[in-house]
């Protein structure tokens, strides 16, 4: 597992296998900040807007990085997932834009693979065909042989979900959806790690577990770890305050502080399913990154990672 080094900016395109990293950039070799965002939704998932109009709201808000992480399963989809026979589609209107703005905007291509084990698994060699600059990994998905459900398509369908797949066991969902995450940190090969404890999205509503539970928080330090050892960027994720009206990104405070104390580093994304949310909360995001201690932040390059000061 290599450390990265902070390479230059003009070099920020992702290329092949995942970003590997062991630690933070070297002292005082990040670059000065620029507004970067690396989690972008449009119409050809679950998005509302083009993926132009998502490119001309970034330029609006001052981003200079921009990435489009698709939601993907394949070679399988939901209704809210990249059709299969989209793949080309999407890949060749990223392109397009990519030299339509090249002067305003570094637009990168990527998609935000699901974890379903053994449906779908964030790896490089299964989406090679599209030569994508990065990949996402995340964990939507939890439950059992008799069927699974979302952690935050709604209130009802999680809930509904713990009743009916764990017998109303909670404490064992949530512990299934960080066992899943970690296994998806042992087998994938991504740059990203995706929303890293989104099954707490609807915990205040619902008031389902503690987060300062001794077993939650066991749960947190092993992910921590494991997140580590796979070399990833964990992503502080606004989607939540803009969509769900959370009062923090994701990762929790507590989390987010493990993760600096294993030399995780972190990006700001925003998960932006509309052009408002392109650039959301974004000025929080960076505070609340310094206030656990972190300086800078990471992006995907070309198998490595570049780090700018937050």
């Amino acid at each position: 597992m290599k450390k990265p080094s902070a390479t230059n900016a003009s070099d920020s395109a992702g290329t092949g296998s995942a970003a590997k990293s062991n630690g933070m950039a070297a002292s005082g070799s990040a670059r000065p900040y620029r507004k970067t965002n690396l989690h972008t939704h449009t119409n050809f998932c679950d998005g509302k807007c083009s993926a132009e109009t998502m490119v001309q709201a970034a330029i609006a808000q001052g981003i200079t990085l921009l990435g489009f992480t698709s939601h993907s399963m394949y070679p399988f989809a939901t209704d809210w997932h990249l059709a299969v026979a989209s793949h080309a589609d999407y890949c060749a209107e990223i392109h397009r834009l990519q030299a339509a703005y090249a002067d305003q905007l570094h637009i990168l291509l990527g998609f935000e693979v699901d974890y379903l084990a053994p449906i779908a698994c964030p790896r490089m060699e299964h989406y090679a065909t599209f030569a994508p600059d990065y990949l996402i990994g995340s964990v939507h998905y939890i439950g059992t042989s008799d069927g699974v459900f979302t952690v935050d398509g709604s209130p009802a369908e999680l809930s509904n979900g713990i009743r009916t797949r764990y017998g109303g066991n909670v404490q064992a969902a949530i512990s299934h959806y960080f066992a899943l995450e970690r296994e998806m940190l042992s087998k994938g090969d991504f740059a990203i790690l995706g929303h890293a404890d989104l099954v707490r999205k609807y915990n205040a509503a619902l008031h389902l577990f503690d987060e300062n539970d001794t077993w939650y928080q066991r749960e947190l330090k092993a992910t921590a770890a494991a997140i580590a050892h796979a070399g990833v960027i964990a992503e502080i994720n606004t989607g939540g305050m803009a969509r769900a009206g959370l009062p923090s990104p994701y990762p929790s405070p507590y989390f987010l502080s493990l993760l600096h104390e294993r030399g995780v580093p972190v990006t700001i994304s925003s998960d932006a399913h509309t052009a408002e949310h392109i650039a959301a909360f974004f000025d929080v995001a960076r505070e609340y990154a310094k206030k656990a201690d972190y300086t800078e932040f990471a992006v995907p390059n070309a198998g490595s990672f570049e780090f700018y000061s937050l």
